[in-house]
């Protein structure tokens, strides 16, 4: 998967939404993920949702004589029309305090003495973060836990009947695996083809691992995080790749933009893409990343009117790093990754193989976004431990052919992405040849 994530607050009314499908499947990207579209709660978040069969009327274009719930439908069948499944937020773990939910069926959530209690996470340094306007829902002690499952089921068939294939299940992890097992169970048996995806961001491997388990497509990882040097993320991934695939992501609509924090370096944004799509079997990138947007988005005051104008187009490079991506095999699965000793310590190389062992990659990226480095190689089959012939498939200025020894300046930020040609990729290749439009991917 190849996921654009549309935040619905940016992009402003449904039938606004065309211009920004049409580019994201013009990058390559194979599916759109749209965050809560759902009527929210009195302190307007995505997240806080009040009523699960209503639409939030921002997104809603009144008056029109499309129903809201067939807006919705168009602009699924839109994305679909234009190649690109649609997948949507689950949230089934809290609603908003001013739900109806809460006055009719009180006994559906956890309870703090005669109060209803608020949803809750614990960040990786130990801080609790308390959000007062959600209503967690008691999946584990319920006594009507039956009714509760069942609301949950009618949420997701409402939603796949909306035009939804796939669900991103936010906070995955605080709900049993149980819940999740019956619930994707049931789902699959009438719609086998719609996908889950969970939301294991903050919890550990292990509880990464367990979560998968309940039968996922796939996870996120925490790449985005990696400063290309330290163990952890290698061994998170070696932790939970054999469960399920995951996700990488260069920035989400959770974290600071990455064009801000890098101080407007376009290098920085370039690197961490092609590391994101490269490193692991699925992507994501949210709107906006594309044009070095700046502006954190928010769940509750996020506007259409705060779209940036930028001298940023990153939209051909993101073009062509998807199209490695899909043409190479090795980088669409989790196969196993190790880190190469290299002749540079400000280089990071990373050797990938597939599952099989047949097919096999060499990432090799300038760790520093502001500086040029050298890349010396005395002899290649040595320094990558690969003896097949390397085909260099960089977006930007391949080297072609590989020679045994070179010597190659790395502008700030830049990668090598050097791989071993398989019968597999040949036989991607000559179908993306024809799937794929070339001037959407040409500078």
């Amino acid at each position: 998967m190849k996921i654009y994530n549309l935040f619905p607050r940016l992009a402003g009314r449904f039938e606004d939404w065309t211009p920004h499908l049409r580019r994201a499947a013009e990058m390559g990207f194979d599916w759109v993920f749209v965050n809560p579209i759902q009527r929210p709660g009195q302190s307007g978040s995505l997240y806080s949702i009040a009523d699960h069969f209503a639409l939030n009327e921002a997104f809603v274009t009144t008056p029109s004589p499309r129903r809201p719930e067939d807006q919705v439908r168009d602009m699924t069948a839109t994305a679909q029309q234009l190649g690109l499944a649609a997948m949507i937020d689950l949230v089934i773990n809290h609603c908003a305090k001013d739900s109806h939910l809460v006055r009719e069926h009180p006994d559906w959530f956890v309870r703090e003495g005669n109060e209803v209690a608020s949803a809750f996470c614990v960040e990786a340094d130990g801080n609790r973060v308390v959000w007062h306007d959600l209503a967690q829902f008691d999946h584990q002690h319920s006594p009507d836990r039956a009714g509760l499952f069942d609301y949950c089921l009618k949420m997701v068939e409402h939603l796949i009947d909306l035009g939804f294939r796939g669900f991103r299940c936010d906070a995955a992890y605080q709900i049993p695996g149980s819940i999740w097992r019956e619930l994707i169970t049931r789902i699959r048996a009438r719609h086998p083809h719609v996908l889950f995806v969970a939301e294991t961001l903050g919890c550990s491997p292990e509880q990464t691992r367990e979560t998968a388990a309940a039968g996922f497509d796939a996870i996120f990882n925490s790449s985005k995080w990696w400063d290309y040097d330290g163990g952890w993320l290698l061994d998170q991934y070696d932790l939970t790749r054999q469960v399920a695939p995951s996700i990488s992501f260069p920035e989400s609509h959770d974290t600071e933009r990455l064009f801000n924090e890098s101080n407007g370096n376009i290098n920085a944004l370039k690197q961490r893409y092609l590391f994101s799509a490269l490193f692991s079997s699925h992507l994501m990138m949210p709107i906006g990343y594309e044009f070095g947007f700046r502006r954190r988005l928010n769940v509750v005051t996020t506007r259409p009117e705060e779209w940036e104008t930028t001298e940023v187009d990153l939209t051909s490079f993101i073009g062509m790093v998807n199209r490695i991506k899909d043409l190479h095999p090795v980088f669409c699965q989790e196969g196993p990754i190790e880190r190469l000793q290299s002749p540079n310590p400000g280089l990071l190389m990373l050797r990938k193989s597939d599952e099989q062992g047949q097919d096999q990659a060499v990432l090799v990226l300038n760790k520093d976004i502001w500086n040029h480095q050298q890349l010396w190689v005395e002899d290649l089959a040595q320094l990558t431990g690969i003896t097949q012939t390397l085909q260099d498939v960089s977006p930007e200025w391949p080297v072609t052919p590989l020679t045994r020894s070179f010597d190659f300046d790395l502008g700030p930020g830049m990668a090598r992405v050097w791989v071993t040609p398989s019968r597999a990729g040949e036989t991607r290749t000559r179908d993306a040849k024809r799937s794929i439009t070339e001037p959407a991917l040409v500078s």
